[in-house]
């Protein structure tokens, strides 16, 4: 077997790319990790993981035995008899599907890719992206007509922060262009995966991947719905929930939030509405719900002005944890910008804290002795010393509803 036959190259070293990277070299495979952002290059070349999921020691000792190595050069892809395109697919700022990156990363690679590799797209995207947007674009910039290339697509399903599903015990979806492109893919992630799960096309897997998030933000905004409507009637909506909870069937427990963040829920289901307006149709359930959870933040304002008596001039907010997730450093997307955007228009001096957070906008986090009028906690970080804040008699509005044991604690 020759070295080539034994690598995969992958575009994008982030919270996709590098867990795949190791779980790839765990079981033989040789790695090219392939990124293009100078300090995650740097961090990685030092052994320094900029992933929670990814402990440094796992990088450090690819880089020692030769099986994992970093690099900046798309060239170096064609080494590989694999490549798997692990990019960023955000919105832009009307909230449509940008995909420069992903064009980018496409565009850099096709002119060296070696004739028979197999390129997978685990980037989120709307259906047909593979076949219509992809395909082509690797057409017309490989270097010969006759560089035959191989496609497929299998969406990434990587949860930051979660202990329990990782790339082992986490079924894939794969749906290639043609059915040897398929086998290649099934073969491919069934050396890294328990449970690799063939569709019969691609947009299948696509479409597929945004029902996954579509699911969440649908049900994450009915009840951040009901949250506002029972507050208005005075209805414990935490016991409705645990309540309603008890019925061992066709229910799926969820809790009211801030909104939601990162880089799937917030963007994903907009891929599958804008795929739909493009075609003609409106997916008006995941407009009405993305409208919904973008205004969650406004709403949590309004509850923080409940707690503060006066005006708000002269007083002051601490937000408890930042990220978009508990566990995570990752403030993509963080619902928790709007809401310090609103309570500084309304007039609030607004500190942070965030014990796995270093910097946020430009903005140096402080310590929990800051002295406030009202704290919020936005996201239950591990580590997050919430009672320290409660002995000091301080109001604390809980979007997580994990603090109620504590005084002075009222739950969104």
């Amino acid at each position: 077997m020759s070295q080539r036959s034994k690598t995969v190259a992958i575009i994008g070293q982030g919270y996709v790319g590098l867990p795949l990277a190791m779980a790839a070299i765990a079981v033989g495979w040789k790695v090219i990790g392939v990124e293009n952002s100078p300090s995650k290059h740097e961090d990685i070349s030092a052994g320094e993981s900029p992933v929670e999921d990814v402990p440094s020691a796992d990088i450090q000792s690819g880089l020692a035995n030769g099986t994992y190595r970093i690099s900046n050069s798309v060239a170096d892809v064609k080494e590989a008899s694999i490549v798997v395109i692990c990019v960023p697919t955000p919105l832009d700022d009307d909230r449509q599907p940008d995909l420069s990156i992903l064009k980018k990363a496409v565009t850099d690679i096709a002119p060296h890719l070696a004739s028979g590799t197999l390129v997978i797209n685990e980037s989120t995207s709307y259906p047909g992206t593979l076949r219509d947007f992809i395909a082509p674009l690797i057409e017309q910039r490989k270097s010969t007509p006759e560089v035959e290339v191989h496609l497929a697509v299998a969406p990434e399903r990587v949860n930051p922060g979660d202990v329990k599903y990782h790339q082992k015990n986490t079924p894939r979806l794969v749906g290639g262009i043609d059915e040897h492109s398929t086998r290649l893919a099934v073969d491919f992630y069934s050396t890294i995966c328990d449970e690799v799960v063939e569709v019969s096309a691609p947009e299948i897997a696509e479409t597929a991947k945004l029902l996954e998030n579509t699911f969440r933000l649908v049900n994450i905004a009915l009840v951040n719905q009901l949250t506002q409507l029972c507050a208005v009637q005075k209805i414990n909506v935490h016991e409705v929930i645990e309540a309603a909870a008890t019925k061992p069937y066709g229910f799926m427990k969820f809790t009211p939030s801030v909104g939601v963040g990162g880089h799937c829920i917030p963007v994903d289901p907009m891929y599958l509405s804008w795929w739909a307006e493009r075609n003609g149709d409106k997916a008006s359930i995941i407009d009405r719900s993305d409208e919904i959870n973008l205004g969650m933040p406004l709403y949590v304002a309004s509850r923080v002005s409940e707690l503060v008596s006066g005006a708000a001039s002269g007083k002051r907010v601490l937000i408890l944890g930042v990220a978009y997730k508990p566990g995570v450093k990752d403030v993509r997307e963080t619902p928790v910008t709007a809401l310090r955007d609103d309570l500084i228009a309304r007039g609030y001096e607004v500190a942070w804290h965030d014990p796995l957070v270093a910097d946020w906008e430009g903005l140096a986090p402080v310590d929990l002795s800051w002295e406030c009028d009202v704290a919020v906690v936005a996201t239950a970080q591990p580590g997050m010393r919430v009672e320290e804040i409660a002995a000091r008699g301080i109001p604390i509005l809980d979007c997580t509803g994990i603090f109620k044991e504590l005084a002075n604690v009222v739950r969104l």
